[in-house]
């Protein structure tokens, strides 16, 4: 089973375009459901049954996994299982009838300006990993990039003149995105004056490197997101994604166009985009609460 795990990731890679983490997720997810059916000497692939399936997903459960694990890990299965018909590997999809559970929609978490305002100006920009830091952050409130398209950033992707970056995002799309002065100031800043004392090979394309002067990883970026926002005493649950999230909410706030917000996020599909509008309309809420006299 673990080949034909293998063929599905490939597939998935060279067929669908689909990025590096989303394929690991894939491989874990289904190498878990491999181990499940290695734990019964009469279970397989092929003798799989709805059932089989069900008390799965029932297994899943009783660990204590969230709603949204077990419907990623189902949706894992079903395309799994939809390759092997396909490639005709088994005679029948056992997940065919089975429908994903309801997920409760959470509304991202956001950063008031004030405390955006706190983080970026934590960084110490008189040493060359502050000024790679301070660069990161205003680029990720300036443009709103994902974690990974910002860590995969390569030099030849920023056009500091023009202030533009390109960016390549789920499905290996590929978008150009505005940044402002802010960012411009604070990556050219560590452009010309720090990279080089960081990166170890002077051939290195990575924008942002890591101590050891290489490429930086999401998870390296992650600790150094924590650290600042400790150190600005947010008190708000932070995670990689709360500056993306901030920079769409403040935009739509400020009456931006929410086509021109979807492009800039790299959303395929608008409704994604339009989470953020009931953020600001319960902010907008809030607002009226708190200041209207007949409220």
């Amino acid at each position: 089973m673990e080949s034909l795990i293998q063929e599905f990731i490939d597939y998935l890679g060279h067929e669908k375009g689909l990025a590096s983490n989303t394929l690991e997720s894939y491989s874990r997810d289904l190498k878990q459901y491999y181990g499940f059916l290695s734990g019964d000497s009469s279970l397989s692939l092929e003798s799989a049954s709805q059932s089989t399936i069900v008390a799965y997903l029932m297994y899943l459960r009783k660990q204590g996994k969230a709603t949204a694990t077990i419907a990623r890990r189902l949706a894992a299965l079903k395309a799994f299982y939809q390759f092997l018909v396909k490639e005709n590997y088994v005679a029948k999809d056992p997940t065919g009838e089975l429908s994903s559970p309801k997920l409760e929609r959470k509304l991202p978490k956001v950063l008031t300006v004030e405390e955006v305002e706190r983080l970026l100006a934590q960084p110490d920009f008189s040493v060359p990993a502050g000024k790679r830091d301070k660069a990161m952050l205003e680029l990720l409130y300036a443009t709103g990039i994902r974690v990974s398209e910002l860590v995969n950033l390569n030099v030849q992707d920023v056009d500091l003149q023009e202030g533009f970056i390109r960016c390549v995002g789920k499905g290996s799309k590929e978008r150009v995105v505005p940044m402002g002065e802010m960012a411009v100031i604070a990556l050219r800043s560590y452009l010309e004056n720090a990279r080089q004392k960081l990166i170890a090979d002077p051939k290195e394309k990575a924008v942002f490197v890591n101590h050891h002067g290489r490429r930086l990883t999401r998870q390296g970026f992650w600790k150094i997101v924590k650290k600042y926002a400790q150190q600005a005493l947010i008190r708000k649950e932070i995670t990689p994604h709360t500056l993306r999230h901030s920079f769409a909410t403040h935009l739509l706030e400020n009456g931006a166009d929410i086509r021109a917000v979807q492009e800039m996020l790299g959303h395929a599909d608008i409704s994604t985009t339009q989470i953020y509008t009931h953020v600001t309309k319960d902010r907008l809420k809030d607002v009226y609460a708190k200041s209207h006299p007949r409220a």
